[in-house]
């Protein structure tokens, strides 16, 4: 079981840095959203725009030095292009989720489409996410994967 811990571990505290980047810029979308829609008085599409882009700044450089600050870097202009196009594929997702359930299966609540679009869209474009991002975006450097990949010592050892 230690062995099995000692494994996933690095991943697991890979996954909380990701939750916790994503909670902050999804508060960060949101409120921003609705200064600008309901304080600033700008209409409702370029308000989604500028709070969507201040989200996925913030996240890009949250996960950049946080989550995956531990991993080498790329080209700032590689790694925020494929951000954006990661976070593209991500919304393409969540919307085909809501698209199947509002106007193939006919849920077209309220509730089924939030549940649709922000709880089974977005469960499944995070995932996406956080898979894109570990493998393409912030790419683990050949060293570092043999070096997670050695097995960690026994705390006790028998022979035979």
């Amino acid at each position: 079981m230690r062995a099995l811990y000692h494994r996933f571990q690095h991943l697991t505290h890979e996954l909380a840095k990701f939750g916790i980047v994503g909670a902050i810029a999804f508060v960060i979308d949101v409120g921003s959203f609705n200064l600008l829609r309901y304080v600033g008085d700008v209409g409702p599409l370029t308000s989604k725009g500028i709070a969507a882009l201040l989200g996925m700044t913030f996240a890009y450089f949250a996960n950049r030095h946080w989550t995956w600050g531990d991993r080498e870097r790329t080209s700032f202009r590689r790694e925020y292009l494929l951000f954006f196009m990661v976070n593209g594929v991500a919304l393409i997702i969540a919307e085909s989720a809501l698209f199947i359930s509002h106007y193939v299966l006919g849920y077209q609540s309220v509730l089924a489409d939030n549940i649709s679009a922000n709880g089974i869209g977005l469960l499944l474009g995070t995932s996406f996410r956080f898979y894109a991002y570990r493998r393409w975006v912030f790419p683990e450097t050949v060293d570092a994967a043999l070096a997670d990949d050695s097995t960690p010592p026994s705390e006790t050892s028998t022979t035979v």
